[in-house]
C-alpha cells in the first residue's frame, strides 16, 4: 500500500506521471492515439460524414453511472476488508491481554506457546489470502513443527486449532474455570469468523456478466469516439479521445485492484505491516 499525505494535493499532481495505471496503460493509449489519428484523418479527407457527440454524450452518462456503480462496490469490499483486517489485531491483543491475565508470570512455555501461536495464525493469515505460504515466517514450538504444515491445505486452521487445543489443556489442568474457558474460546472462535470474511470477499468477484459488459461497453464507446468528434475538434480528437479512454480504463482498473484488497498491489491493504505489528504487540504483552 503506497503511504502518502492526501493533504498536500499539489504534490499528488506532480507525482501523476508514476501512476500505476499510466503505466499499465501506456502501450493501450499510443496504440489508440494511432487509430484515431488514421480515424479523423479518413473522415476529414475521404468521406463527407457529419459527425455528432450526441449519442457519446448520452451514453457516456450512462457509462459513468455503471463505473460510480463499479467503483462504489469494489470500495465498500476494500473497506470491509480494512475492517476486518482491523478486528484481527483487536482479536489477537485481546486474546493476548486473557492469556497474560490467566497464565502465571513463571509459566513461560505456555506464555511462549500463546505468543507464538497467534503471531504464526496473522502471517498464515495473509499468505493463505494470497493463495501462498511462507513457512519460514513462522515460529517453531515445542507443540509446533512446521514440517506438519507440509500437507496442510488451510495453515490458519490449523493453528487455531493448535490454540483451541491449548485453551482446552488449561482448563483440564484446572488452571482456568469454565467461565474463563469460555471467554477466551470465544475469542479465538472469532479467528475463524474474521478469516472467514476475508474468504467471502476474496472468492466473490462481481458476477461475471457484470464485470463483461462494463468493458465491452468502455470498448465500443472509446472506438467510436474519435468518429464522433472528429469534424468538431478536428486532430485535437486525439488526445481527447486518448484522455478519456485513460480516465474510463483507468477506473476500471482501480475497481479491479481494490475488489481484492489482500494482495500485493500498490491500493491493497497493507496486511504486512499489520501482522508485524500484531506480532510486536503480542510480543510484548506476553513475553517480554
Amino acid at each position: 500500500m503506497i503511504r502518502y499525505n492526501p493533504k498536500e494535493w499539489f504534490g499528488l499532481i506532480v507525482e501523476f506521471h508514476k501512476s500505476d495505471t499510466l503505466r499499465r496503460l501506456i502501450y493501450v493509449l499510443i496504440i489508440y492515439c494511432g487509430f484515431s489519428f488514421g480515424m479523423v484523418y479518413l473522415e476529414l479527407h475521404y468521406t463527407n460524414f457529419e459527425s455528432t457527440i450526441t449519442i457519446h454524450s448520452l451514453v457516456g452518462f450512462i457509462i459513468g453511472l455503471l463505473l460510480v456503480f463499479r467503483t462504489n462496490t469494489s470500495y465498500e469490499r476494500w473497506w470491509e476488508g480494512r475492517k476486518l483486517i482491523g478486528a484481527l489485531v483487536n482479536t489477537t491483543r485481546n486474546l493476548a491481554l486473557k492469556i497474560n491475565a490467566i497464565v502465571d508470570d513463571k509459566d513461560i512455555e505456555k506464555r511462549e506457546f500463546y505468543s507464538k501461536m497467534i503471531s504464526n495464525y496473522s502471517f498464515a493469515f495473509k499468505e493463505h489470502l494470497r493463495d501462498n505460504r511462507k513457512i519460514d515466517e513462522l515460529q517453531t514450538d515445542i507443540n509446533f513443527d512446521k514440517k506438519e504444515l507440509e500437507k496442510i491445505d488451510h495453515v490458519p486452521n490449523y493453528i487455531a486449532g493448535k490454540i483451541f487445543k491449548e485453551n482446552k489443556k488449561l482448563y483440564d489442568e484446572k488452571l482456568i474455570s469454565g467461565n474463563l474457558f469460555i471467554t477466551i474460546d470465544k475469542q479465538t472462535l472469532l479467528l475463524t469468523d474474521i478469516i472467514g470474511g476475508c474468504e467471502r470477499i476474496k472468492k466473490t468477484p462481481i458476477p461475471y456478466s457484470y464485470n463483461i459488459f462494463i468493458k465491452t461497453f468502455i470498448f465500443i464507446y472509446t472506438i467510436t469516439l474519435p468518429i464522433g468528434l472528429a469534424t468538431t475538434f478536428l486532430y485535437w480528437t486525439v488526445p481527447i479521445s486518448a484522455f478519456i479512454l485513460y480516465i474510463l480504463a483507468s477506473l476500471e482498473l482501480l475497481a479491479e485492484e481494490i475488489e481484492n484488497p489482500f494482495g500485493t498491489d500498490q491500493n491493497d491493504l497493507p496486511v504486512e505491516d499489520i501482522c508485524n505489528t500484531i506480532k510486536k504487540n503480542v510480543e510484548e504483552i506476553l513475553v517480554n
